[in-house]
């Protein structure tokens, strides 16, 4: 049996304060980069995106040369080499920063910076192309993004294929074949479901149908919109703040014109945003709802977790399934209808004085296919997550260009949701992540949402309570729940190892089918 010397116990010992140094260093550059990066799909002025660009620049170089040097190299390989008398934590923390540093060093420094200022000004060019409903300004920009995405995966993984590689990187061991299999799963059994809805819901004027048709108890969507005013919108969004358990001393909210959540350099500091529309009640509530779920998993990583790699969630998938959870699975429960109709109440009491909770329930959940993905409904929602991941995978593949993107994002829509487009505003502008470079995202938000239904089962078998809770507009059971087995993991499970670890059982997307034609019977009587 091999005996460590002094020499070779002070050298790891000192080793393991150098690695705990380097990823300080590292959540450091972190922090800096997402607070520019807040600022400016925040409060920044327009004109400043060159300013932000230049310091994005500086900082990305920086970060490239700490992570890519000598120093840092030899570090890692030394903590590998003796990866036996390192800790479980220690062990996948050296594991991810090697797995990185080795597909950043193969990425020219040059190209690396350059990608990082084309990404800052790709999101500044988007958001004035939306607000002109002018693609052809955003088109030069996004080849670049989709281009720089194919160049980077063959420097990476040459072996690959590219989107296979970046969806991968989302979601460990996802690839185009998974997807089109999961897909497949959902469409067959969604598909028809849609059409059996729409076909109630076309009955309903003549009197046939189910009994929820003849006695015109189907949704009514209109309770939903009117006049909403900002300031009591901003107060309805601190009540769900409250309700859902987030922790305003590190958890704050800002607006932005696409909602998201980002960690700024730990899970000490969270930022969610939401974007208000003043003649539509719920929009926003849901997406302070929604992004309210990414931040409980970032916020929720294990103390020991903070300025280390480890820090916040596993993948793109897990993360949507916490605020896909909270967002649907909770929000949009009669249960959780019945808690937070008489908030609207007082602050719109005109709109809803005559609304109940079974009209507000029917209201949010009904089955309409739409074009905007963010305001869709449980039901028709993966179809657009769907017509997106055909299109990437398409332009990864070299089958369809940029230019005949809106194009076929148009076909599409009809073709899937038989909804016609009436403008790249409302069709192939109206999400930030292609701007962001999220190539190979989109699949995680179906993903997340199939999970979120089977983590729900497992919960009712360890005898939580989810709709009792959400009734009472007391969601620390299920906070508790989350938050012990899967929250303060962090990293340090890959995802499958996670929902193995939770589930006890294989991931089976049927349960979420399953969940999805209970609820929609409960509503249309189908």
């Amino acid at each position: 049996m091999h005996e460590r010397t002094q020499e070779e116990s002070m050298n790891l010992e000192k080793a393991r304060k150098d690695l705990a140094a380097l990823q300080r260093k590292m959540s450091a550059y972190n922090h800096a980069q997402e607070i520019i990066y807040f600022d400016g799909a925040t409060t920044a002025p327009k004109g400043t995106a060159e300013n932000r660009a230049v310091s994005m620049s500086v900082l990305s170089e920086e970060s490239y040369k700490l992570c890519t040097c000598r120093e840092t190299v030899d570090l890692l390989e030394y903590l590998d080499s003796r990866k036996d008398e390192l800790s479980e934590k220690e062990q996948r923390m050296v594991y991810l920063l090697l797995k990185d540093i080795r597909s950043t060093a193969k990425i020219p420094r040059d190209e690396y910076v350059a990608y990082q200022d084309l990404l800052v000004t790709a999101e500044d060019v988007w958001h004035t192309a939306k607000e002109k409903n002018d693609f052809a300004m955003f088109e030069p920009y996004l080849k670049q993004v989709f281009d720089t995405n194919i160049k980077f995966a063959g420097y990476i993984a040459p072996e690959m294929d590219p989107y296979d590689y970046w969806l991968n990187e989302y979601e460990e061991g996802l690839d185009k074949k998974t997807c089109d299999e999961f897909f497949e799963a959902l469409r067959s059994r969604l598909v028809p479901l849609i059409k059996k809805i729409g076909e109630v819901t076309a009955k309903s004027c003549s009197g046939e149908g189910p009994e929820a048709a003849q006695t015109g108890k189907l949704p009514d969507k209109s309770i939903l919109f009117g006049n909403f005013p900002v300031e009591k919108q901003r107060i309805l969004s601190e009540r769900i703040m409250d309700i859902e358990g987030l922790d305003k001393n590190h958890i704050g909210l800002a607006e932005t014109e696409h909602p998201f959540t980002t960690s700024i350099g730990s899970h000490h500091d969270v930022r969610i945003t939401t974007h208000y529309y003043e003649d539509n009640a719920v929009s926003s509530m849901y997406s302070v709802i929604h992004e309210g779920g990414h931040a409980l998993y970032d916020a929720g990583s294990a103390e020991d977790l903070a300025y280390t790699v480890l820090d916040g969630g596993i993948s793109m998938g897990i993360h949507e399934s916490q605020s896909r959870f909270y967002e649907n699975i909770i929000g949009r429960s009669k249960a959780f209808c019945k808690c937070i109709l008489p908030v609207f109440k007082e602050l719109f009491p005109e709109q809803f004085e005559n609304v109940s909770a079974e009209d507000f329930y029917k209201a949010v959940n009904a089955v309409e296919p739409s074009l905007i993905r963010t305001e869709a409904d449980e039901v028709t929602y993966s179809l657009h997550i769907l017509i997106r991941y055909e299109l990437e995978k398409r332009v990864m593949a070299g089958e369809l260009s940029v230019h005949d993107l809106p194009a076929e994002w148009n076909r599409l829509y009809k073709e899937y949701l038989g909804v016609d487009v009436p403008d790249d505003k409302r069709g192939v502008l109206q999400d930030t992540h292609w701007s962001g470079g999220a190539i190979g995202y989109f699949p995680s938000y179906a993903l997340g949402s199939a999970y979120g239904a089977q983590f729900l089962r497992r919960m009712g078998k360890d005898a939580i309570d989810v709709e009792k809770n959400a009734e009472i507009g007391d969601f620390s059971k299920i906070n508790k729940w989350l938050g012990e087995q899967i929250w303060p993991h962090g990293e340090l499970y890959t995802p499958r190892q996670l929902l193995d670890r939770v589930l006890g059982e294989a991931f089976d997307p049927n349960v979420y089918l399953d969940y999805l034609e209970a609820k929609c019977r409960d509503i249309y009587g189908i």
